[in-house]
């Protein structure tokens, strides 16, 4: 993240309901820990589901139903390699913004 400096106005302040719905998915997306694991490996490399499955230690359903919930959010986007599909981050303010909660919670 840079460390530009940016104004906020009170306009900026007055959050419509629909910038308030994001923000929160946002947030409860980062609160489960299952999905701050995928994030922080997909973070590292693509992935397909398979792998994200071994590395994590957790069933098939389980990842395929959170990447389901991070791609509908537009955190994830996925790409297809024969009849394989990969998956990467999609958004990087939000990836910058678990990058420095993990860095704050490993350095207190």
């Amino acid at each position: 993240m840079d460390n530009e400096r940016h104004d906020i106005t009170k306009e900026d302040m007055d959050l419509d309901e629909e910038t308030l719905f994001i923000v929160s998915q946002t947030f409860k997306a980062l609160g489960d820990p299952t999905r701050i694991r995928i994030l922080n490996l997909l973070a590292e490399k693509e992935c397909a589901v398979s792998e994200i499955s071994d590395k994590l230690h957790l069933s098939q359903s389980t990842v395929s139903h959170q990447l389901r919930f991070l791609k509908n959010l537009r955190l994830v986007k996925f790409r297809r390699s024969g009849t394989s599909i990969f998956y990467s981050p999609d958004d990087q303010h939000v990836m910058a913004l678990l990058h420095q909660a993990i860095h704050h919670a490993c350095h207190d």
